[in-house]
């Protein structure tokens, strides 16, 4: 009996230590109801993404977030013990503390922002910048005490006044002291569309030039949307979508000039996708994943030769593919497919996409059933690993 028992406890033990009994992958979506669905409502779902999981596709936790928030995306800062949540309705900024179960968000006070976009930090991880597409300035905040110190906005006068027309995307690399920012479309209709990025010294604010993204007479209406920086590349190397012109731009970093060179490294038009919205890389850094919300697709690169990408397959996902995230192991990514709840692009829905067949694997449908659409989404701390956001 005593060794009966004593096998029982060995194979108890095993199990709890298995990986397969304990198999998850937790990301965290904020969502919204979708168009002419009421009441309305928002909230934060923990959503269990491990294909290889009992629990896959369901819902762990669910945070309600006030309704007129519209919440937009979320950003770690650089040990990913606070998430950022943007909201492009009212309270711009919330924080969240990772450390704390269960998770509460917080206001950050940011009175000369509306319409909160993007969140780079430094990689100190003692300054934050915040994008504020409806004020079009950028909110540089302590990262420490998440008070807004400074805001950067368009000179009166001069070669960089064009500076921040609706800003977005921003990318910042401090080996070089550079942010840029995009100059993307007005954000109560979508319109008067830029073609710009700025370039800003981040350690004093200055704006120190702006570059036209596009071959195309003035005004031509690109809309550049995202801007990051690849890690680890030298010289430093930014890439940027234009989301209306549906082209891929990469700035590289001149030591003599000081400055970034812009020019255009690839154009979806051939392929037929259009709307190419995040930027994301692998841990190599020798592969680069874009998204295109119309008609929806991830689509993998080669970079390798960080100047010349390479496309490698572009695979179907579901209208409006915006952010993405990736397992630990690299073998799966997860898409969120919903952009700004417009027609065709708010399918509402995660891809499950194999990254070593190159072909989407399932759908969550979790939310999408539910009559909601995911805006963003993220790996909990334990499963994230991104370093370029």
């Amino acid at each position: 009996m005593k060794t009966t028992n004593t096998l029982k406890s060995l194979l108890l033990s095993m199990a709890l230590l298995s990986p397969l009994a304990h198999a998850e992958i937790l990301a965290m979506l904020n969502y919204e109801s979708k168009p002419n669905v009421t009441p309305r409502r928002e909230g934060i779902a923990i959503i269990d993404v491990d294909p290889a999981s009992a629990n896959f596709a369901k819902i762990v936790t669910d945070i309600p977030l006030p309704p007129d928030l519209v919440g937009h995306h979320i950003f770690y800062n650089k040990d990913a013990s606070k998430a950022y949540l943007t909201a492009l309705g009212s309270n711009p900024l919330q924080v969240m503390d990772m450390k704390k179960y269960p998770y509460r968000l917080k206001t950050v006070a940011v009175p000369d922002c509306q319409v909160a976009e993007d969140v780079a930090f430094s990689k100190d991880n003692k300054f934050w910048y915040l994008t504020c597409m409806g004020s079009s300035n950028v909110i540089v905040g302590d990262a420490q005490t998440d008070q807004a110190i400074k805001t950067i906005a368009a000179p009166e006068t001069g070669a960089a006044s064009a500076f921040i027309s609706y800003p977005h995307g921003i990318g910042l690399q401090d080996d070089i002291d550079r942010i840029v920012v995009t100059s993307t479309v007005r954000p109560s209709d979508l319109g008067n569309a830029g073609e710009t990025v700025t370039v800003i010294e981040a350690s004093s604010g200055k704006v120190l030039s702006t570059h036209k993204l596009s071959d195309k007479p003035s005004p031509s209406g690109v809309s550049p949307v995202e801007a990051v920086f690849l890690p680890g590349a030298d010289p430093a190397t930014v890439y940027v979508n234009n989301m209306f012109g549906g082209t891929i731009w990469a700035g590289t970093w001149d030591k003599d000039s000081k400055d970034l060179k812009f020019r255009e490294v690839y154009d979806f038009s051939p392929i037929k996708q259009g709307v190419p919205l995040e930027i994301y890389f692998n841990h190599k850094h020798d592969r680069m994943f874009v998204t295109t919300a119309n008609p929806g697709a991830l689509n993998v690169f080669d970079i390798s030769k960080p100047t010349q990408p390479k496309l490698l397959k572009s695979i179907p996902t579901a209208g409006g593919a915006h952010h993405v995230v990736f397992s630990p192991d690299e073998h799966y990514a997860f898409v969120q497919n919903s952009f700004l709840n417009l027609p065709n692009m708010d399918d509402g829905s995660i891809s499950v996409i194999d990254l070593v067949k190159m072909e989407k694997k399932t759908s969550i449908d979790t939310l999408k059933n539910q009559g909601f659409n995911p805006n963003c989404i993220v790996m909990l701390p334990e499963w994230h690993h991104d370093d370029a956001h």
